[in-house]
């Protein structure tokens, strides 16, 4: 720990900066990695279950279903649910907005993550740029020449802060990818859970009998 502060303070000015940014970094990835966690289910059992309680005809315990279960894709198909009665086209609509929805919530602060990456490595360059002004301003002030030794020390504390930066840049790209493989996993599972209980909806079902929102059996 106590090295740790050492090179914090060796690095410079810019050392504090970068620490900003990865505690951001952290915090994004952390909390949309929970987040896509908790909101991940298994697609194809939902959409399954879904489908069994409408053969049966019970159109109020599918609604159910998707009130008990967290996450956007039982909240698309509770859309299509409560549109089942309306043409395709407005169901198809109701089914599309909800879905624009969950993706932009998704998706949320993704970019942020990748900002992060992006400012890190430029941050500690310029750290580095004006510690290195730094160094050649005290020698010109001086008026006498660093050795070999001192000289290489400090241009070593001159380019920590571009290290620093370089390695949040690399964590941060690696929590960037990773969150967006989630995040396109799951638009996926969004995508094709609405279009399949839709098309059951409206291909599945038999003609001329209506989804009943009471809860047992139609007479």
């Amino acid at each position: 720990m106590e090295k740790i502060i050492d090179i914090f303070e060796l690095g410079g000015p810019m050392m504090l900066p970068l620490a900003l940014l990865a505690a951001a970094g952290a915090l994004i990835f952390l909390e949309r990695l929970l987040y896509l966690h908790k909101g991940q289910i298994r697609a194809v059992e939902f959409v399954a279950g879904i489908k069994t309680a409408l053969k049966r005809r019970r159109l109020l315990e599918a609604v159910t279903i998707c009130d008990e279960s967290y996450g956007p894709i039982p909240r698309v198909v509770k859309a299509a649910l409560l549109n089942s009665e309306e043409p395709p086209e407005t169901m198809s609509q109701a089914v599309n907005i909800a879905a624009a929805n969950e993706f932009a919530l998704i998706d949320r602060r993704v970019s942020s993550l990748a900002l992060v990456a992006k400012l890190s490595p430029l941050v500690g360059l310029a750290g580095t740029v004006l510690a290195i002004l730094q160094i050649f301003r005290t020698m010109a002030s001086s008026g006498s020449y660093a050795s070999a030794a001192e000289f290489s020390g400090q241009i070593y504390n001159a380019l920590l802060s571009s290290a620093a930066g370089l390695f949040i840049a690399i964590l941060a790209w690696l929590g960037y990818a990773l969150i967006n493989s989630r995040v396109r996993a799951l638009a996926q599972d969004i995508d094709w859970s609405a279009n399949d209980i839709m098309l059951f909806i409206i291909r599945g079902m038999p003609e001329n009998e209506n989804l009943q929102m009471e809860g047992g059996d139609a007479k």
